[in-house]
């Protein structure tokens, strides 16, 4: 039996799905030169990577960011709230 890499492979997905699928999968992994897992893990990473970077980042119309960007211009008067804040988070966070 084969040695295992030093990164275990320590999860699994299991699922089912139509014949004429299988063979498309297949085909295109020998295409690739690629085995069916790595060629499915590959395409499943990749996607997951599109949706997560989708997720995470946001598109703000020009209106939108001209606004944003005021927001940050404006002089904020520190009020007792946030000087408590500020304290909590030097106290708490930062070393």
């Amino acid at each position: 039996m084969a040695q295992q890499t030093t990164r275990e492979k320590e999860a699994r997905l299991n699922f089912r799905l139509r014949s004429d699928v299988k063979d498309r999968i297949e085909k295109a992994a020998s295409i690739s030169g690629k085995s069916i897992t790595d060629f499915a893990v590959a395409a499943l990473v990749d996607t997951a990577d599109a949706v997560l970077e989708r997720h995470n980042s946001a598109n703000l119309s020009d209106r939108d960011r001209d606004l944003f960007l005021a927001i940050l211009d404006k002089n904020v008067r520190v009020n007792k709230h946030l000087a408590r804040a500020a304290k909590t988070h030097k106290r708490l966070i930062v070393k």
